[in-house]
C-alpha cells in the first residue's frame, strides 16, 4: 500500500512537471512571436511616434508613421478572415453590374457635409446622413449617445429589411488622419473607389487599411487597470459580458480603428435582429461615459459582424482588391512607405532648420549686424544653403511617391492584379 502511494505520487509529480515545462516552453513561444510583431524597423524612434500620432489624434489633422508600422504577410496569422456561416454570404453580379449602397453618416449639426456635393460618389448610392443631436432631423438617433455606435445601430434597425446591396459607415468629416493615406486621406475617395464585389464577398471591411492603431493586437480585455493611451481597455471585460453573456471574454481585440467599414446586405442580416437592439439598449443604460461607449465599440465591430475577436486584413490587399491601389508586390508596397518616411525626416529637419534661422535673426539689427550684448557661441547658426538642401530632397520624394502611387492607381484597373493581391483565382471576363 505505501509502494502504490509511493509510486502514484511520483506519477503526479512528473506530470505537474511535464505540463510546467509545456507551459513555459509554450509561453516563451507566444512571447517570442509576439515581440516579432511589434519590434519597429526603425528601432528608437518608435516611442516618438507613437507620441505624436496619439496627439494628432486630438488635433484631427495628419499624423506620421513609420516603416515599422506598414503591413503583415498575407499568410500573417493575424490577418483573420470573416467567419463563414454558410448562410451570410452574397454573391457578386456579374462585371459592369450597379450595386445598390447606402452611405450611412453620423454628425453634429455644426458639421458640415456639403463637401459630399463635390465628390463622384458613384451611381445607386443613396445618403443616410443622421443628426445626432437634432431630434427635428430628418435622420437622427432617439438619443445622441455613444458617438457613431447609435447611429449606426439605429440605421440597422431601421432598415434591416429594406437593405441596399452595400451599406457603408463613415464619420462626417473629408479629411481625418484616420483615413487612407495612399487616397490622400481623403473619405471622398475612399467612398467612390471603394469596390463593392470586396464588401459582398468579404461581408464586413473595414474602410481603414493601415494597422496603426489597432493591430496586430490592441485591447487586452484581462487589464484591469487604466491604460492611458487605450483608456477603454480597462473597461472592455465588464462591456463585454453584459454585450455577448454567452461568449467567452478573449484574451486580445483587434482591427484597424476607428469605426468606419462597409457592410453586406447579407452579412447585417446573419444577425438577429434581437441582437442589434440588444446593444442599443446598453448603450443607453451603461453608466459608462459616453466618450468610450463609443471607444468600446471601436474594437467590437468585428465581433458582431465576423465573430471573430481579430480581423487584421493584409494591408496591401486592402489597398489593391479594396480600392484599386495596386502596388506589385509586398516590396514595392512597403519601399512606398519607406520613401514617405524619408520624406518627413526631411521635412523635421527643415522645419527645425528654419525655426533656428528665426532665432538667429530676433538677434540682428535692422542693418543686418549682430545686437550688443550677444556673445560668440551663444547661437547656433543653421548651416548656410542646408535648407535649399532640404526642399530639393523633399520635392525630389514627393514627385516619387506621387509617380508611384500613379502607377498603383493604374495597376488597379487590372482585375487580375487585383484577384492575385487577395490569392483569388482569376479567368479571363472575370471582373473585380
Amino acid at each position: 500500500m505505501i509502494l502504490a502511494r509511493r509510486t502514484l505520487g511520483c506519477l503526479i509529480i512528473a506530470t505537474l512537471l511535464s505540463l510546467l515545462v509545456y507551459y513555459r516552453s509554450a509561453s516563451a513561444s507566444v512571447t517570442v512571436r509576439t515581440l516579432r510583431e511589434k519590434v519597429p524597423q526603425v528601432v528608437g524612434l518608435g516611442e516618438y511616434f507613437e507620441s505624436q500620432e496619439q496627439h494628432l489624434q486630438d488635433e484631427h489633422v495628419r499624423p506620421f508613421s513609420h516603416p515599422g508600422d506598414l503591413h503583415a504577410p498575407s499568410d500573417s496569422p493575424n490577418s483573420a478572415k470573416p467567419a463563414d456561416t454558410g448562410t451570410d454570404r452574397q454573391s457578386s453580379k456579374p462585371p459592369g453590374s450597379i450595386y445598390t449602397r447606402n452611405l450611412v453618416m453620423a454628425k453634429m449639426t455644426k458639421e458640415n457635409v456639403t463637401w459630399l456635393d463635390e465628390v463622384d460618389l458613384g451611381p445607386e448610392l443613396t445618403r443616410k446622413i443622421y443628426v445626432a443631436d437634432d431630434p427635428k432631423a430628418a435622420l437622427h438617433p432617439s438619443e445622441n449617445k455613444g458617438h457613431e455606435v447609435r447611429t449606426y445601430l439605429t440605421y440597422i434597425i431601421d432598415y434591416y429589411d429594406d437593405l441596399p446591396d452595400v451599406s457603408i459607415f463613415m464619420h462626417s468629416h473629408r479629411t481625418a488622419w484616420h483615413n487612407n493615406e495612399l487616397l490622400n486621406w481623403d473619405a471622398g475617395e475612399m467612398i467612390s473607389r471603394l469596390s463593392s464585389e470586396r464588401v459582398l464577398r468579404q461581408g464586413y471591411m473595414n474602410m481603414r487599411c493601415h494597422w496603426n492603431p489597432g493591430c496586430p493586437e490592441w485591447i487586452h480585455p484581462g487589464q484591469v487597470e487604466e491604460d492611458k493611451e487605450k483608456p477603454e481597455q480597462s473597461l472592455m471585460a465588464s462591456a463585454w459580458a453584459e454585450l455577448f453573456p454567452d461568449k467567452p471574454i478573449p484574451t486580445v481585440l483587434a482591427q484597424p480603428c476607428c469605426s468606419q467599414f462597409a457592410l453586406s446586405r447579407s452579412r447585417i442580416r446573419a444577425v438577429p435582429l434581437a441582437k442589434y437592439k440588444h446593444y442599443r439598449e446598453w448603450l443607453l443604460r451603461s453608466d459608462i461615459r459616453d466618450t468610450m461607449t463609443g471607444r468600446i465599440f471601436e474594437y467590437l465591430w468585428q465581433v458582431v459582424f465576423t465573430d471573430e475577436s481579430v480581423s487584421c486584413p493584409n494591408q496591401r490587399t486592402c489597398y489593391c482588391d479594396g480600392y484599386g491601389v495596386c502596388f506589385e508586390n509586398e516590396k514595392t508596397f512597403d519601399k512606398w512607405f519607406e520613401l514617405r518616411y524619408q520624406k518627413q525626416m526631411a521635412e523635421i529637419e527643415l522645419r527645425e532648420w528654419e525655426e533656428q534661422a528665426e532665432k538667429v535673426e530676433e538677434f540682428k539689427g535692422d542693418d543686418g549686424r549682430w545686437l550688443q550684448g550677444v556673445e560668440a557661441g551663444e547661437l547656433e547658426v543653421p548651416e548656410v544653403g542646408k535648407n535649399q538642401q532640404l526642399k530639393t530632397v523633399i520635392e525630389r520624394l514627393q514627385a516619387d511617391l506621387e509617380r508611384r502611387r500613379l502607377d498603383a492607381l493604374e495597376r488597379g484597373t487590372d482585375p487580375k492584379a487585383r484577384a492575385e493581391s487577395d490569392g483569388r483565382p482569376w479567368k479571363e471576363g472575370d471582373g473585380f
